[in-house]
């Protein structure tokens, strides 16, 4: 387990899932956050961060993996709130993205919008933010290893149809960690969705099933690890029981004892 007194970042996940999606991860040592995604309304954004006991007028960036309307599309209305409370957060995104979304589009000009070097690095409120390319339809994705100056890291990956080298080296020895768990094989399979949707979802540039996360945690398992959280959980092709017993399933077959929560599309979990 990581080194007494390295417990230093908090993992909010506001919400997770294909109507929405924004992960607040919080220096506990300043009390100031970096959001991840802005996927959901202005009233559920500082509902709750209220209820994780973090005050988004702390909030040193946002960071936005990719340009799909379920990571973008509170972008506008949340930023005009933060703007009565005094905060202003700079935007950043790889320049594909920012061409793509019209959410990032219709920031130019009034808010500060970034360009994101996926690859490099990022030094942003005292933490080290490592973006690192997945693989997903969009114009461009990514996730982010965050570290705090003490050593203590997160790692968050979702909306990635398989782990790439680069990937797994950048979620190695994180304490806490936030990986795709979007559905179940046999459940897309007998789903509702439409062939070409299926073929979709369980591509190489899809979202990583309940068995692919399992596989992937049993390769990150290490002394640092903590805590686990599966997200971006399909409403329609899984449910919220079958990531967690797989991803527990890898931890107790290991003997470790990192912790498994799963994130929900409405309502808060917190993981320190």
């Amino acid at each position: 387990m990581s080194p007494v007194g390295a417990e230093r970042l908090k993992l909010h996940v506001l919400a997770s899932g294909s109507r929405g999606n924004a992960t607040v991860i919080e220096d506990a040592a300043t009390g100031k956050g970096i959001l991840v995604d802005c996927g959901i309304c202005k009233r559920d954004f500082f509902t709750r961060c209220d209820e994780a006991g973090f005050d988004p007028a702390r909030l040193a960036a946002i960071l936005v993996t990719h340009d799909h309307t379920d990571h973008t599309k509170g972008l506008g209305v949340v930023l005009r709130g933060l703007a009565k409370q005094g905060t202003a957060p700079a935007v950043y995104a790889d320049g594909a993205v920012r061409a793509e979304s019209s959410e990032l589009r219709a920031l130019e000009g009034s808010h500060d919008v970034r360009s994101l070097d996926i690859g490099g690095m990022l030094s942003l409120a005292g933490l080290s933010v490592h973006p690192f390319r997945t693989s997903h339809d969009a114009a461009s994705s990514c996730g982010f290893r965050i570290e705090a100056a003490d050593g203590d890291a997160a790692g968050l990956m979702t909306d990635t149809g398989i782990v790439t080298g680069e990937a797994h080296e950048a979620l190695l020895d994180v304490r806490l960690l936030a990986l795709e768990s979007n559905h179940d094989v046999q459940m897309l399979a007998d789903g509702p969705y439409p062939y070409p949707v299926k073929r979709r979802v369980g591509s190489d540039f899809g979202h990583l099933s309940n068995v692919q996360a399992a596989d992937e945690l049993a390769l990150l398992l290490g002394n640092r690890l903590e805590q686990v959280v599966a997200m971006h959980i399909s409403q329609n092709n899984n449910t919220y029981r079958m990531p967690g017993d797989a991803l527990s399933g890898v931890v107790e077959r290991e003997g470790h004892g990192a912790c498994v929560h799963v994130a929900y599309q409405s309502r808060l979990v917190s993981v320190q």
